[in-house]
């Protein structure tokens, strides 16, 4: 995946951050996303996950995040995130460049 963070940091701010934040501990209508690479869904601390989340099982990788990002419910059946996803791979892969960043 060689996406581009710049183009990512773009549609984060108009796709995301109405609930999400990049900054730790700044948990919103969704959890933070600070350090989200390798970290165990359902486990930022002050967040309330549903259960979906919390016993998903999942890691964040670049393969995860491309998988829950075309459709976030698809991947986490019960997940209360309501984003209708990125359909375009190349969204995705911006996205998942930025995040490795924050």
């Amino acid at each position: 995946m060689a996406g581009d963070a710049a183009k990512g940091a773009k549609l984060f701010k108009t796709r995301c951050a109405t609930c999400h934040s990049v900054n730790e501990g700044a948990n919103a209508t969704g959890p933070s996303l600070y350090k989200i690479f390798n970290r165990v869904s359902g486990q930022v601390p002050g967040y309330a996950y549903t259960a979906a989340n919390k016993n998903s099982g999942l890691t964040w990788d670049e393969e995860t995040l491309d998988k829950y990002l075309v459709k976030p419910t698809a991947l986490v059946p019960g997940t209360k995130m309501v984003f209708a996803g990125f359909k375009k791979q190349k969204d995705r892969d911006d996205m998942i460049a930025y995040l490795k960043t924050v």
